[in-house]
């Protein structure tokens, strides 16, 4: 699987002012050192996802969601998270990092958009018709995805937990958040690590 391809027409900025939270981290602005490429990502969070073992061990909540950090290449930030039926992450990216995962069992929903987007600078994108794009990565498919990418990752089952792998590298520098209604995405905040470890 391959990054979302990214469509020459660029989102429409509607404001030049810089929305709280939308600050690049020190140090994202510059290419990270190198690393593990997508694919080696990908590879990577693809046998995380088949050891079977691994995957049952992981405690799951019926409410909320559990996770683990492991180990992954070159000092990569490794998540096995587990998702209880219907919840899901809300659009955010990666801080400039590069990513891939893995569906290890259930299936999962992915709305991204195929457009890069601009790190700061801006309150308020609309969005181009034809920028949405939706995978449904059931057990053992995924994906890997650039240093741009900005997504929503959902289980979408009423009943059934979902359970995945995310690898990124570098090791996530912050996640921004944002909110999207009909084709206007604002930013919302960043989270910087010490929020999710």
């Amino acid at each position: 699987m391959s990054a979302s391809p990214a469509l020459s027409p660029s989102p429409a900025v509607s404001s030049s002012d810089t929305a709280p939270g939308t600050a690049a981290a020190p140090g994202t602005d510059a290419t990270p050192a190198a690393g593990p490429s997508q694919a080696e990502l990908l590879d990577f969070v693809r046998d995380v996802a088949a050891d079977a073992e691994l995957v049952v061990s992981l405690p799951l909540d019926p409410q909320s969601r559990t996770w683990v950090r492991l180990d992954g290449p070159a000092g990569s930030g490794v998540w096995l998270i587990g998702r209880p039926p219907g919840t899901g992450t809300g659009w955010h990216d990666h801080g400039n990092s590069l990513g891939a995962f893995m569906t290890a069992s259930g299936e999962l929903k992915e709305n991204s958009l195929a457009v890069r987007m601009p790190t700061e600078g801006w309150k308020t994108l609309e969005l181009n018709d034809g920028v949405d794009r939706e995978r449904r990565p059931a057990a053992g498919e995924g994906r890997a995805f650039g240093r741009h990418h900005v997504h929503e990752v959902l289980n979408a089952s009423p009943e059934q937990h979902a359970v995945s792998v995310h690898a990124c590298h570098p090791p996530l520098p912050l996640m921004r958040r944002y909110s999207r209604t009909g084709p206007t995405l604002r930013p919302e905040q960043a989270e910087s690590p010490e929020g999710w470890q």
